[in-house]
């Protein structure tokens, strides 16, 4: 049974949730994602608690859009050369987590093979924590670039993923099935080891998408508007039934956002899409519906009950 029968819809029907990652990273994603939650062209976001810019995200979806579902992006990592942030935890030593200056590692290779497990548990805490001490009420919860996956160790923090999600209620982005994208293969171990994980958050009650979709993050050469929404519209074409969720990066390419990420035009593509007619027009073509966070929150909270 997959998820979208687990949430009362037939098991052929394809139910899409777009979240828009990085909310709170800065003043113009925050701008963007916020408008496209009120214009209701996306699903949700997921906070970054650790950035200068979530005090202001907070604050404009609790004047804006006090309804949309707001998850937290939990974030150990800290890729930008011009931009940096680091842990919120302040209750115990977190040595294992930062590199020079205090911030976090830029790469998830070098998080992988440095973090104590126990620190990354309590500076997930911290964050969820201070996400709520905002005054968001968190829907679900996801991972800035991967790092809780060990996808280059091979040792994840999976374990403490699920102990956080239980103790606090959220499902969590992890696809009940590998589909490979891309022409890239999936190997067998990664298969296995995911499969496995799954089963673990089965076992706690954790509700998960059946797959997880986007677009490739970076734009590539000589890439355009009209080339990104190709490969968008493919993406679309080849849903398939269950609950997809759709991992977006949309922000406006502002002087602030070109000062210091490496894809700010992408970036900008990424909202024209879900603003785009002609993308809607698809989505009901393909009877693709959208849904939130909030429906595999509910079916959580009924498992637990």
């Amino acid at each position: 049974m997959n998820t979208a029968q687990r949430l009362g819809y037939g098991k052929d029907e394809k139910l899409l949730i777009v979240n828009a990652d990085d909310f709170g990273l800065c003043d113009s994603a925050n701008e963007t994602i916020v408008g496209l939650l009120s214009e209701q062209v996306i699903s949700s976001t997921t906070i970054m608690m650790n950035c200068s810019w979530s005090a202001d995200a907070a604050k404009r979806i609790r004047l804006t859009v006090p309804s949309a579902d707001v998850g937290v992006h939990w974030t150990l990592t800290s890729e930008w050369p011009g931009y940096k942030w680091g842990p919120l935890c302040r209750s115990r030593p977190i040595s294992t987590l930062t590199v020079a200056g205090g911030w976090f590692p830029a790469t998830v290779g070098e998080l992988e093979r440095r973090a104590d497990p126990e620190e990354v548990r309590h500076e997930l805490i911290a964050q969820t924590e201070a996400a709520i001490a905002s005054g968001l009420t968190l829907t679900h919860a996801d991972n800035h670039m991967g790092s809780l996956y060990g996808f280059h160790t091979g040792q994840d923090l999976l374990s403490i993923v699920f102990d956080i999600c239980a103790r606090y209620g959220l499902p969590f982005r992890l696809p009940r099935k590998l589909v490979p994208v891309g022409g890239r293969t999936i190997p067998s171990e990664l298969d296995e080891r995911a499969r496995k994980r799954v089963r673990q958050a089965d076992d706690r009650g954790i509700v998960l998408p059946d797959y997880v979709s986007g677009p490739e993050y970076g734009l590539n050469e000589g890439g355009t508007y009209e080339s990104v929404k190709e490969e968008g519209i493919r993406l679309i074409r080849n849903l398939l039934p269950g609950v997809t969720e759709w991992i977006s990066h949309p922000a406006r390419a502002t002087a602030e956002l070109r000062a210091f990420h490496g894809q700010p035009d992408k970036r900008q593509m990424e909202a024209a899409f879900w603003r785009d007619k002609e993308i809607r027009s698809i989505l009901a073509a393909e009877r693709v519906r959208l849904i939130g966070w909030k429906d595999l929150q509910r079916l959580q909270a009924s498992l637990s009950a």
